[in-house]
């Protein structure tokens, strides 16, 4: 299943605000939010009417819920809210290995496990086709909670 490719900006004030009233959330905001930070949709394509997500915090703990972005719509007409959620339940063990990894989405989302979605633009950004730079498309390296 192919990722979302929504993308939107972020507003920044009510990310710190939330961040900073997160239970067990951090002391200080990350270092990586800007001015002008943008979110892309993290859940495997989905219709227009379910919301887009992006993870903007996992909590310390990984079994505290971490901080979500939700979005509806487009420029004008966008909706959005920022709320904590609950890690999906779910966990892929490979049986031989006895390897596991857990779903990085939150509980009850729409659509494919993490594991499932696959990047779209993933071979684009690892360059053209034919060279190895170790740039891989694979969603275990992908956060987990």
């Amino acid at each position: 299943m192919l990722q979302c490719t929504a993308v939107t900006r972020v507003p920044l004030s009510e990310v710190l605000i939330a961040l900073v009233t997160m239970p067990h959330g951090p002391d200080t905001p990350p270092d990586d939010f800007t001015l002008d930070h943008y979110v892309l949709c993290e859940l495997g394509n989905h219709a227009s009417y379910i919301d887009h997500a992006a993870l903007l915090y996992p909590a310390e703990n990984p079994d505290r819920p971490a901080l979500w972005f939700f979005w509806t719509g487009t420029d004008t007409d966008r909706t959005h809210r920022i709320t904590t959620a609950p890690w999906c339940p779910a966990i892929l063990r490979h049986l031989r290995t006895d390897a596991t990894l857990r779903c990085s989405f939150f509980n009850s989302h729409p659509t494919g496990h993490s594991w499932e979605v696959t990047d779209p633009l993933g071979d684009l950004i690892a360059g053209p086709a034919g060279t190895d730079d170790g740039a891989t498309d694979d969603p275990r390296e992908r956060h987990q909670p």
